[in-house]
């Protein structure tokens, strides 16, 4: 008899959560504005990045993944907003792979997920090079809270349990099932 893998029920799990229960538009809201301000932290450490962004000053580009959509404007500084909800898109970003653990296990391989791009290709190049080159620097951030010592400490757990985690996911691919002795 086939069993599914565990992902696959983790993935059932999701389908049935999402299916059944609607954040509060509050909370959205909130996630969202979270959001921009941890992308905006970002970027102000990378200034190639938003002399990129800037040139892109008033364009909107939607990012969707399942029923999850949010609108970002780009803003003369070169950071990022939440649009109005009625803007038009220059640009739509859609995450065309719908397994939850599927698209963890691809970022914890150091992929970019499969997405589907539709807009201004000039908008879509400079926002590639953004992913590709921006990274933050969580132990930089967390010296200013903690100390260089806790914050080193802290990343390298962090690092040895990511790394745990990318061993643990590639060894048992989401699509993986068990078969049993007559091959069903």
């Amino acid at each position: 008899m086939a069993q599914a893998s565990p992902f696959s029920l983790i993935d059932q799990l999701f389908d049935r959560v999402t299916s059944t229960f609607q954040p509060p538009a509050w909370l959205v809201s909130e996630l969202q504005h979270r959001g921009v301000l941890l992308i905006n932290h970002v970027l102000m450490q990378e200034p190639e990045a938003m002399a990129r962004l800037a040139r892109q000053k008033g364009r909107v580009a939607s990012v969707q993944w399942r029923l999850f959509d949010i609108k970002l404007i780009i803003t003369p500084a070169g950071l990022i907003d939440l649009a109005e909800p009625g803007a038009n898109s220059d640009l739509h970003l859609a995450v065309t792979e719908s397994s939850p653990t599927s698209l963890v296990q691809a970022v914890v391989a150091g992929e970019k997920p499969p997405v589907r791009i539709e807009g201004d290709v000039q908008f879509a190049a400079e926002i590639n090079w953004i992913v590709d080159h921006v990274r933050w620097d969580l132990e930089e951030d967390l010296a200013r809270v903690v100390g260089d010592g806790p914050a080193h400490t802290v990343v390298q757990a962090v690092k040895n349990l990511a790394r745990g985690l990318k061993d643990f996911v590639t060894r048992f691919p989401a699509t993986s099932i068990v078969r049993d002795k007559d091959g069903l």
